[in-house]
């Protein structure tokens, strides 16, 4: 927490270090329908304030860019969208066989999304019947060739490329010659960024822990902090 010798050795060195932050869940109090999730007001206030503070802040998130900045709300942040997908070019390839995979499951999947694709069920009548279906619906797109992979309450599918936000994070960093960072998540994709971050000089892994996260994420994590209200006081420590 603030005040512990990782966070201040972070801390020491603002102009050399980034702070790559997950949104929904992390940022953004998880919500029952994905259009509905905003970052508060005060959490806002506290990303400006470290943005001038900082050689990086950046959010990445399973949401298309132009959406995450949209929850997020705040200017001059590094967005980087769909697990980190928008930064690979040979992802752009997949988009169509997606769109026809989705077209075949007889499930919504989140709009707006063109490099994965994001089956929710939170909301679900009937949620042991809805993950049972999208078990199946898992096993038909490994069939197919593609990755499935369930977070918190969703079936994500995406393309058979080593992308990921593990690598994402790597490039973000890689293209400012930064060996500092902190990266803060809640799920299980958040997983690939905590380990990418082994190759830095400094590193703060940050799991932002529920009932639904993965166990891995706070066995892996340097610091565990209970839900977005905490990751705001650890912010302010920074």
């Amino acid at each position: 927490m603030p005040g512990s010798p990782l966070l201040d050795r972070f801390a020491a060195e603002p102009e050399s270090a980034a702070l790559i932050l997950d949104v929904d869940g992390t940022l953004a109090p998880i919500a029952d329908r994905p259009e509905d999730a905003c970052v508060p007001p005060e959490t806002r206030a506290e990303l400006a304030r470290l943005r001038d503070r900082y050689a990086l802040v950046g959010c990445l998130s399973g949401r298309p860019a132009g959406d995450a900045a949209r929850v997020v709300g705040v200017e001059g942040l590094v967005y980087a969208g769909e697990h980190g997908l928008e930064l690979e070019p040979e992802a752009e390839a997949w988009a169509g066989r997606l769109a026809a995979f989705a077209a075949t499951v007889d499930w919504p999947a989140e709009k707006g999304k063109r490099l994965t694709l994001s089956f929710h069920y939170r909301v679900a009548v009937d949620e042991e019947a809805a993950r049972a279906y999208l078990d199946r619906v898992a096993e038909r797109a490994r069939a197919e060739g593609f990755l499935p992979r369930f977070g918190r309450k969703v079936l994500e599918v995406r393309p058979p490329l080593a992308a990921d936000k593990g690598t994402a994070v790597l490039r973000l960093l890689g293209e400012r010659g930064l060996r500092r960072a902190l990266y803060a998540g809640d799920d299980a994709t958040d997983l690939d960024a905590f380990h990418a971050l082994d190759r830095l000089e400094l590193a703060v892994r940050v799991a932002v822990a529920s009932d639904e996260a993965p166990r891995q994420l706070a066995e892996t994590a340097d610091v565990v902090v209970g839900g977005p209200a905490e990751l705001l006081e650890l912010l302010r420590g920074l």
